[in-house]
């Protein structure tokens, strides 16, 4: 039985750009949506077309204009653009996760605590949250040699697989990707796409934004298709994206 993780209603969000010259950018124009337990949703559409907005408002990373957004828990409905911000960060820790194309670890640490320590904030132990890390971590092939290195000193490739094994650490309820294998060769983008793919299984709700085609037709169980801040269209990728290569 499935059932509703993510509703968002009538999301509205808008930009001043202050540095031009103090216009208004509406990037998203009451868009409604939802999304459910083992469900991916990817969104497809070109840049500017609203879809890192959406995550992003989603995870509160920007505050919406107006609209809502509710987030399923086992203590009920939360509705999160109203949520204090203490209480976000905690629903964060454990509820949400958001997995973006750039790693931000805190200064001197490593892979194997970056990925440890969201494990211990997603209720386990250390113990657990260590073995989780190196089992995440070795899933996705980073070289044991920079467990421990600091992680300003890794490739965009190794930043974005340890960006990956964070977010896929006992995954939360619902999982945010905004192109998370965009820096991956081929071999690792394999591994980091058969990782995601097994999310389903464990019930994870994923909403996620991909510029690889290929990668949406391989997980996505409904494409939503944005243009200029609106679903312009939804369906399976096929119905979406037309026949894959």
């Amino acid at each position: 039985m499935t059932t509703t993780v993510l509703s968002v209603r009538n999301l509205r969000k808008t930009f001043t750009l202050h540095t031009i010259d103090g216009r208004t950018v509406t990037s998203l124009h009451g868009v409604d949506l939802d999304v459910a337990t083992g469900e991916h949703v990817a969104l497809a559409g070109p840049s500017g077309a609203g879809k890192s907005s959406l995550l992003r408002c989603v995870h509160r990373s920007y505050l919406p204009d107006g609209g809502t957004i509710t987030l399923g828990t086992d203590a009920g409905p939360v509705e999160l653009t109203s949520l204090p911000d203490r209480e976000m960060a905690r629903l964060r820790g454990r509820e949400l996760g958001y997995v973006s194309q750039f790693l931000s670890a805190p200064p001197r640490t490593g892979p194997l605590e970056v990925v440890a320590a969201t494990g211990r904030r997603r209720g386990l132990d250390r113990d657990e949250a260590q073995d989780a890390a190196v089992d995440s971590l070795r899933r996705l092939a980073l070289d044991e040699a920079l467990w421990d290195v600091d992680c300003s000193v890794l490739s965009g490739g190794e930043r974005q697989r340890v960006n990956l094994a964070a977010g896929t650490v006992h995954p939360p309820r619902l999982l945010l990707l905004d192109e998370p294998v965009s820096a991956l060769d081929p071999a690792n983008r394999e591994r980091a796409l058969e990782l995601i793919a097994s999310l389903t299984a464990q019930g994870v709700a994923v909403l996620a934004v991909f510029h690889d085609l290929d990668a949406m037709h391989r997980l996505a169980t409904r494409v939503i298709r944005f243009s200029d801040g609106r679903i312009a269209q939804q369906g399976t990728a096929t119905e979406v994206l037309g026949v894959a290569a």
